[in-house]
């Protein structure tokens, strides 16, 4: 019979969790809100989508990099 580890003991280097996310791509949500005697002052809302960047999905700036270079 085959034991399965818990993933509680499965270690992963910080380099390796990275790639996996970034592969896949990590969406960022947030919202901060600043109020004061229930009167909201300042609102700050976050949303973000990370990814690595492929040959599926160039870079925007690569074109513009190339043309800058003397």
């Amino acid at each position: 019979m085959s034991t399965v580890e818990p993933l509680a003991e499965r270690r992963i280097a910080l380099v390796d969790l990275l790639d996996r996310l970034l592969a896949g791509g990590v969406v960022l949500t947030g919202d901060l809100t600043l109020r004061i005697a229930d009167v909201d002052l300042v609102r700050v809302d976050l949303k973000a989508l990370i990814s690595s960047v492929s040959q599926d999905v160039p870079s925007p700036w690569e074109p513009l990099m190339e043309e800058v270079r003397p």
